[in-house]
């Protein structure tokens, strides 16, 4: 072979490893829970898209430059003869443990982190409410219940209030075995339980389906969302907030970290 053209093949070897952007899925809660990731489109990673994770321990997903998806956690999960969705109590996902690749996104409510390595100059993340609030309730004060680090020095952007014990009655659960709240719905979410989501301003669909027809004014309990995690996207259009979507450049290849009970 040419030395010309292992020089190239090296150069390209090179380049693919710095564009690489590596996720640290950090379960900081005192319990197991069972994370998971959806490829919404770009190259899929190589890692399993869900798994159990017991108390303080990592994983790491390898996303190439191009990449856009999700991150989320499930809680109380029995995968015993049930390979479905229903298989957690919250965010589970079309095929149990390991969630399918094309239909596996995760049943609302359920709390995400985001992510968009397809700009030119920017990577776009963000901590999303959209199909709301699933994030583990534990028996002590902790501060955060989901952060996104990277190693740039771009914003971290979290929710750090437990939004299961004062979520509006329609909103509230699911609910665990004792009785506690550890779900809160977004309105889209119950819209489309009744049938609802295909004209519906709380979802910015049909008529409601641009940002000067679907304004947060319009959506149930924007506030109650919006209030309690200020950096957090609270409904779909939520950037002219200036608080919802936030961006690192893309020449600092930074590399993420989502945490659960930070």
């Amino acid at each position: 072979m040419k030395s010309s053209v292992v020089a190239s093949l090296v150069s390209l070897a090179m380049a693919a490893a710095v564009s690489a952007r590596t996720i640290t899925v950090y379960n900081a809660c005192p319990f197991t829970i069972w994370p998971a990731y959806f490829t919404s489109g770009g190259p899929r990673p190589s890692q399993t898209t869900g798994w159990a994770a017991a108390p303080y321990t990592s994983v790491q997903i390898t996303a190439a430059e191009g990449w856009y998806g999700r991150v989320w956690a499930r809680r109380d999960c029995n995968f015993n003869g049930n390979n479905g969705p229903t298989s957690c109590l919250d965010g589970g996902c079309n095929g149990g443990l390991v969630c399918d690749v094309n239909t596996g996104t995760g049943v609302p409510p359920a709390s995400l982190a985001e992510f968009n390595f397809q700009g030119p100059n920017s990577d776009f993340y963000d901590v999303s409410l959209v199909d709301g609030y699933n994030l583990p309730h534990v028996a002590f004060i902790i501060d955060q219940y989901i952060r996104i680090d990277n190693t740039a020095g771009c914003a971290a952007p979290a929710c750090a209030v437990d939004l299961g014990p004062n979520c509006p009655a329609a909103l509230k659960g699911p609910f665990d075995s004792t009785g506690f709240p550890v779900g809160c719905s977004s309105a889209c979410n119950i819209d489309a339980l009744n049938g609802r989501a295909g004209n519906s301003p709380n979802c910015c669909s049909g008529q409601y389906s641009t940002p000067a027809t679907c304004p947060s004014s319009g959506v149930t309990d924007y506030s109650y969302f919006k209030n309690a995690c200020p950096n957090a996207y609270a409904y779909a259009y939520d950037e002219s907030s200036e608080s919802a979507l936030w961006t690192c450049p893309t020449s600092k290849h930074a590399d993420y970290t989502v945490t659960f009970c930070p």
